[in-house]
């Protein structure tokens, strides 16, 4: 009875995670957007008697005045690039800040732990004076740079490279390689969770960013998904077809994106969780 009540529990949260998502796929391909509001308040709206591509073929587009496929592509290269070299920053200051010589390094991540607790929100006005200073406005560049280091990826990286043996870094010494070499050969392929975690979540925040690209860009070729998506409800007439396909466009690639690092994600806490 026990395990019958528990599995009753998980349905039933399980529902309630994914029943938007599911609302959402078939509310992408319903005709139009009359059905979609006629259906919404019932269970009509979690099916679709005729269900149809045609709003994504309208949506996918590189032209016209909302190109969510030109929105879509500008979002993928960001999230590419500032994960990349996220990775590449924040391992590089962790390893430093773990093996390198620096005087006052317990004030260095003091420091750094307080800049953490200061909202992205209070520094984005100082941050586009920066960049508009720079004529780095509306481009892929503006969107990524602000964003490659952050504190609390060093941290996570600088607490799992600290626990790496001491003897791995001495042998590797005497066998005369640089830093450089020790941090590229040995550390990163040794650090493969705490990166596939970094990965991720600064994947999500990437993807998910919305206030500094609205102020940033301005034109279509750097605008990223997040801020065209926001373009449809500035106007009296909602094309909820078109919205809701264009937000399944939307959650495709981070979904995806998740499932490709989800194995050493999951590694990575379930580790964490021991050592703590």
């Amino acid at each position: 009875m026990v395990d019958l009540v528990k599995l009753a529990s998980v349905v039933v949260i399980a529902l309630v995670v994914v029943s938007p998502l599911i609302l959402l796929a078939v509310a992408s391909l319903k005709p139009d957007r009359f059905q979609i509001l006629a259906d919404m308040g019932s269970f009509r709206a979690f099916w679709v008697a005729d269900p149809t591509l045609q709003n994504y073929r309208e949506v996918a587009t590189f032209d016209g005045p909302l190109p969510m496929a030109r929105y879509l592509l500008n979002s993928v290269v960001i999230l590419g690039l500032t994960v990349l070299g996220g990775i590449l920053v924040n391992s590089m200051a962790a390893f430093v800040l773990a093996w390198g010589r620096l005087p006052g390094r317990a004030l260095i991540l003091t420091l750094m732990i307080g800049l953490y607790i200061v909202p992205q929100e209070s520094i984005v006005l100082p941050l586009l004076n920066i960049v508009i200073k720079m004529g780095l406005a509306d481009t892929f560049t503006a969107q990524i740079l602000p964003w490659l280091a952050s504190p609390l990826y060093i941290f996570l990286l600088y607490q799992f490279f600290i626990q790496i043996p001491r003897e791995l870094y001495d042998a590797a010494v005497i066998d005369g390689a640089s830093p450089f070499r020790i941090y590229w050969s040995v550390f990163l392929p040794m650090s493969a969770p705490a990166l596939a975690t970094v990965a991720i979540l600064l994947g999500i925040e990437t993807w998910n960013q919305y206030l500094w690209p609205l102020m940033i860009t301005q034109s279509n070729w750097s605008r990223p998904i997040s801020v065209g998506i926001a373009s449809y409800f500035g106007s009296d007439s909602i094309y909820w077809n078109h919205a809701m396909a264009s937000s399944v466009l939307m959650m495709a690639p981070v979904l995806l994106f998740y499932v490709l690092f989800q194995r050493w994600f999951v590694s990575s806490l379930i580790s964490s969780a021991v050592k703590g």
